[in-house]
């Protein structure tokens, strides 16, 4: 365990030192959106204490990779469900997760993505549903947007107004937070749904 925490720390320094940070940011972003079973916020929140000036920068870098791999997500959904697709979920063990979200993304759609996107659930199943479905890509790709948007900006604004002590308390309460954010997406979308109701 400790040679593990000095491996990673090691590594979160490297990549600090590196004049393409940014870049390879966006890659790993991009990869645990796709597959990476490794919570980004574990290399994020360091990083991003150690790096105040550039915070927001890595934040718009992290939510741009998370919106391309979704992108391509969407098109497995799409184009590739029976090969691709139908092994991914397998290979993840998904199965079970995967029908339960068929059926809240049935019902409810465009919110199913959003909470999808902030809670700590594999944000591949909102991916492959909606381009399974048909779902218009442009909403896919705007309910991914503002779920990974709201995650990690919202990360960056914690790790810039309280520093590296944020990564004690997401270990402690990583799913106490994603749910409040969550149930916070899920009242603005239906608040907006509302008030679009009263202007019709």
């Amino acid at each position: 365990m400790v040679i593990a925490s000095r491996r990673m720390k090691a590594w979160l320094e490297r990549i600090n030192r590196s004049r393409h940070m940014l870049w390879l940011l966006g890659v790993l972003s991009f990869l645990e959106t796709i597959i990476l079973p490794i919570p980004l916020e574990l290399m994020m929140i360091p990083l991003m204490a150690t790096n105040r000036s550039r915070i927001w920068h890595m934040a718009a870098v992290i939510t741009a990779g998370c919106l391309v791999a979704s992108l391509v997500g969407y098109g497995v959904g799409m184009l590739l469900f029976q090969s691709i697709g139908t092994w991914f979920i397998g290979f993840m063990d998904l199965q079970d997760s995967y029908q339960t979200f068929q059926t809240l993304f049935n019902q409810y759609g465009f919110v199913s993505i959003l909470v999808i996107g902030i809670l700590p659930i594999p944000f591949q199943l909102a991916m492959i549903t909606a381009g399974l479905s048909g779902y218009p890509i442009l909403l896919f790709a705007l309910a991914a947007l503002i779920a990974r948007g709201l995650r990690y900006f919202g990360l960056a604004w914690l790790v810039y107004r309280f520093g590296h002590g944020v990564l004690i308390l997401w270990k402690r309460h990583a799913l106490a937070a994603s749910l409040v954010g969550g149930v916070a997406a899920l009242l603005l979308v239906l608040g907006l749904q509302f008030l679009a109701g009263l202007v019709i």
